[in-house]
């Protein structure tokens, strides 16, 4: 008999929910893990820290309330890092406990240690201390999710050149700063930094950032970014980072030299998988350390499962969670939906994006007709009364059968309202919804009305243009 019914390696999101949706079920649950990151890179050095010294930044530069109060409102003139890290501490503190709480209460088994594979079934616990302790499970789910990548050509000193992960160690604000990279975390980070005053260069071989959202979104997203003295460098791409006695040179491929007091690196991310010892388990990972799942998230071993980042695409907390409590009832014998197609993105960048749906070029490149519906905070009475002038909700409608097709937010609670929208098209419903149902007055919520009304009336100007 196996000491547990499944062991999960990894407490960070998927593992989080896999552990307790196979203790609700009765089964016998271990989650193993460092002591110092229950919760995974999402609590400890991931998202919530990000998010968390984002709402910091918002509140001490008082960014979101100078269309009220003037260019130069701040609540604090002089910002640390102190001011900053108090906050992002706190949070992580209490989510730790609230993690920890969830598992003890489910019963859930915390082995604290380093978890690699002797066998398929058995698992080598390291402690602190060195000394390895082996447990059984029949079912494993591993979810030990990502860390940043490390260009080998780059030295990273934690002080003057550093990884997203060395954010939250810094010493001090850095005047100015290049970031590499204009992906989800290079552009939240850069947009933080531009909030706090520094300086920022953003590099990014590509010729556009965020790909995946709607062009018009990302356009109002640099037009702001520019606005908080962010430089673009698209089509360019870093040979070298030399370090000097105060800051760093980036130099570009190109032959520019970027000097700056800090560089920070956002190269993607690798999945934690080297000191697992997957070969004792028969398994691989990819050249990025990646696993590959089938629809169930069964690995190649059958009885093994994997979840989260470390499986790739789209590596964000909430599909983590989902993918997650999926393998843990599949492993458990237990009937569930496969996960819905529908699934929201949020962009936590200053100011946020978040959409959920098809894009206007996604849509155009297969032919599908649309109409959009626009609505613009500047004409809400809450936008008015939050100083929000700049955000926008973006509706993608089917003219044949009103059907929604995207939803595309900028602005304050972007991250929020998506989820309207993702409900309405979850359940199968129309833009006609939209334009019958009342909503609160002021708020932002009612931006949906408005745009559905837009929508409506350019649909209703084409039929009669065609009769």
């Amino acid at each position: 008999m196996k000491d547990f019914d499944l062991i999960v390696l990894g407490s960070g999101p998927g593992g989080q929910k896999a552990a307790i949706a196979a203790a609700k079920l009765g089964r016998r649950v271990a989650v193993v893990d460092r002591r110092d990151m229950i919760g995974g890179v999402c609590i400890n050095t991931g998202t919530i820290p990000s998010k968390t010294l984002r709402e910091a930044v918002l509140y001490l530069t008082g960014l979101n309330q100078r269309d009220l109060y003037g260019q130069s409102y701040r609540v604090k003139d002089d910002i640390t890092v102190a001011d900053l890290g108090m906050r992002t501490q706190h949070v992580i503190g209490r989510e730790v406990d609230v993690i920890r709480s969830q598992l003890a209460r489910n019963h859930v088994s915390v082995v604290a240690g380093t978890g690699r594979f002797l066998d398929p079934h058995t698992i080598g616990v390291v402690d602190p201390a060195g000394r390895e302790q082996k447990i059984t499970a029949d079912k494993i789910v591993i979810a030990t999710g990502t860390c940043p990548a490390r260009p080998d050509s780059v030295e990273f000193d934690e002080n003057t050149i550093i990884d997203s992960d060395g954010i939250l160690r810094i010493e001090r604000v850095p005047e100015s700063m290049v970031v590499v990279g204009a992906g989800v975390i290079g552009i939240e980070y850069a947009s933080m930094f531009a909030a706090l005053g520094t300086k920022v260069t953003v590099v990014e071989r590509r010729e556009r950032m965020l790909e995946f959202c709607d062009l018009e979104v990302v356009e109002a997203l640099k037009y702001h970014l520019r606005d908080l003295a962010v430089t673009f460098r698209f089509g360019e791409t870093v040979a070298a980072v030399e370090r000097r006695p105060r800051g760093a040179i980036t130099i570009l491929e190109s032959g520019k030299k970027i000097p700056a007091d800090m560089v920070m690196y956002s190269a993607g991310r690798h999945g934690m998988t080297a000191g697992l010892g997957l070969e004792a388990a028969g398994l691989t990972a990819d050249s990025r350390g990646r696993i590959s799942v089938d629809e169930y998230f069964r690995t190649e071993v059958p009885h093994v499962y994997a979840v989260g980042d470390v499986i790739g695409f789209p590596s964000l907390a909430a599909t983590s969670m989902e993918q997650g409590r999926l393998a843990a009832q599949h492993a458990c014998g237990e009937a569930a939906n496969a996960m819905h197609e529908l699934q929201p993105i949020g962009i936590y960048t200053i100011p946020e994006i978040s959409f959920v749906g098809r894009t206007e070029d996604e849509l155009t490149k297969t032919s599908i007709p649309f109409e959009v519906g626009v609505s613009r905070y500047r004409e809400l009475a809450r936008g008015q009364i939050i100083g929000d002038s700049y955000g926008m909700l973006k509706l993608l409608v089917s003219p044949e059968d009103h059907r929604l097709l995207g939803v595309h937010v900028f602005g304050t609670g972007a991250t929020e309202l998506v989820h309207i929208g993702q409900a309405v098209m979850g359940c199968g419903g129309t833009v006609d919804y939209l334009v019958d149902a009342v909503f609160n007055y002021p708020t932002l919520a009612e931006s949906y009305k408005v745009a559905a009304l837009d929508a409506m009336n350019k649909m209703r100007h084409i039929a009669r243009l065609s009769e």
